[in-house]
């Protein structure tokens, strides 16, 4: 497969549901970057789909998404590039982002560690 990324990646996992042509499924996002992400999942997709995903922000927040599929493995995930974002979804995957990539914020789904990288993204939305 020929490297399509634009923007690097940040190695994350954060709970999330995605709904398209063949129902809605259970998930796991990862490898997020602002043009993009991974979504481990059981659920099958087609390449083109259009899907809509939502992530669970640290500290509990949910974050609507829209995305093209761009490659998929049935019954292990699928890479999604984002449509359409708005500039608040995009400053808060850049937060995400930012904080995960500082050695304390691979907080892998820490529930004690998310409730300080939500009190990060806080600080980030002042600046």
């Amino acid at each position: 497969m020929i490297e399509q990324r634009v923007r690097p990646r940040a190695d994350i996992c954060l709970e999330a549901n995605w709904d398209g042509r063949s129902g809605n499924c259970v998930a796991r996002m990862t490898d997020l970057s602002e043009t993009g992400c991974y979504v481990d999942s059981l659920g099958e997709v087609k390449v083109g789909e259009i899907l809509g995903l939502e992530i669970q922000l640290p500290g509990g927040e949910w974050l609507y998404l829209e995305g093209e599929v761009m490659h998929a493995k049935p019954r292990l995930g699928f890479g999604i590039r984002f449509i359409d974002l708005d500039t608040e979804q995009v400053q808060k995957i850049r937060g995400v982002i930012e904080i995960a990539e500082t050695p304390a914020g691979r907080y892998r789904n820490s529930r004690s560690r998310a409730t300080q990288v939500a009190k990060d993204l806080e600080l980030l939305a002042v600046r």
